[in-house]
């Protein structure tokens, strides 16, 4: 029997965190800065020494940058909700998913790597309501150092400083399981049917990553082709091909290729005119899906000769992107369930 004055402790529960990339709060100047500030001071985004990178950062890029960043988002910016269009989407992820179980048992909140609602202020929301084990499933299909590890790197560097923590495990990248390419397969079908898209060749962009990330032995590129080469695999039986490039680089040292744009002039070259393109490396369609290839990319593609141009919309929060959380939620939590 507890004794009078022990402290009240909720029912067990399983929790789940859903994380994505993140957003700044506003598209305002503070905003901006804020956001690129907590972005751009991560060692896993920028390897440099600090004491190379911070004058970089603050006397250059922290004062023009989020001027042009705000006005990028501004673009995009869903006005209704006055939240970034990544943010509304993995609201409503978790949202929607979390229909999918009972809420007695299991709570499925969401957090953003950079920004609010924060892994930190998240996990303590979590503990708060009994959550004694928590699976973090970082929204990056495939993995790199960049992005999954960063998440990792957060969620320990939290637990490293409360007393009682939960039992932790992480959902692996799922740029190679069935659940996560059948769940494309059938969302391209879709848009394909619902979009009249004719084109039989449909290039998956992803965001790209300094070339010598991946010469140090990050992953991310041999993910990425993968996930290109088994939806060549489902498609095999019809005219559609897919092929890889990368985008949204940022310096002047050299990052993965092909770039998007190298791989525009490469398909006019081989009068390939009409082009669809889409982003499986992205789970909610975003700044550099939005505004980078579906306003930006058909902008140059029509001025260097292309005659059509397609965007397939990332999962989002549609049926097919709930299905497949739930069902990888569901097998990593079997154990803990059971």
């Amino acid at each position: 029997m507890k004794p009078n004055n022990h402290i009240k402790i909720p029912e067990k529960k399983i929790g789940v965190l859903l994380v994505n990339l993140g957003t700044p709060e506003n598209t305002d100047f503070f905003s901006m800065w804020s956001y690129l500030r907590e972005f751009l001071s991560d060692r896993r985004i920028i390897e440099l020494p600090r004491i190379i990178w911070y004058p970089i950062l603050y006397l250059f890029i922290l004062i023009s940058r989020p001027f042009r960043s705000g006005k990028l988002y501004k673009k995009i910016w869903n006005k209704k909700k006055n939240e970034s269009p990544l943010k509304v989407f993995s609201r409503n992820i978790s949202n929607k998913v979390q229909k999918k179980f009972n809420k007695k048992k299991i709570l499925i909140n969401f957090a953003m790597n950079y920004g609010k609602p924060s892994i930190k202020a998240e996990l303590n929301n979590l503990s708060k309501l009994g959550c004694t084990k928590v699976l973090i499933f970082p929204l990056y299909p495939q993995y790199s150092a960049t992005t999954t590890a960063s998440v990792v790197d957060k969620v320990f560097s939290h637990l490293k400083k409360i007393r009682w923590q939960p039992t932790i495990r992480f959902c692996p990248p799922y740029f190679d399981d069935k659940i996560y390419i059948k769940a494309l397969s059938a969302e391209i079908k879709k848009q394909l049917k619902e979009k009249k898209i004719h084109s039989k060749k449909i290039l998956c962009s992803f965001h790209g990553i300094p070339k010598k990330y991946f010469l140090k032995g990050d992953p991310y590129h041999c993910h990425c082709a993968k996930t290109v080469r088994l939806l060549n695999n489902e498609f095999i039986n019809t005219k559609i091909e897919f092929d890889i490039s990368f985008q949204s680089r940022f310096g002047p040292e050299e990052w993965l290729k092909p770039y998007m744009n190298e791989k525009f002039a490469e398909l006019l070259k081989n009068k390939e005119k009409n082009i669809c393109i889409m982003a499986p490396g992205f789970a909610v369609d975003c700044l550099e899906t939005l505004e980078e290839i579906k306003m930006e990319g058909k902008k140059e593609f029509l001025e260097m000769g292309g005659k059509t141009f397609s965007y397939i919309s990332c999962l989002n929060d549609n049926e097919n992107s709930i299905a497949m959380i739930t069902k990888i939620i569901k097998r990593e939590l079997s154990g803990w369930m059971n």
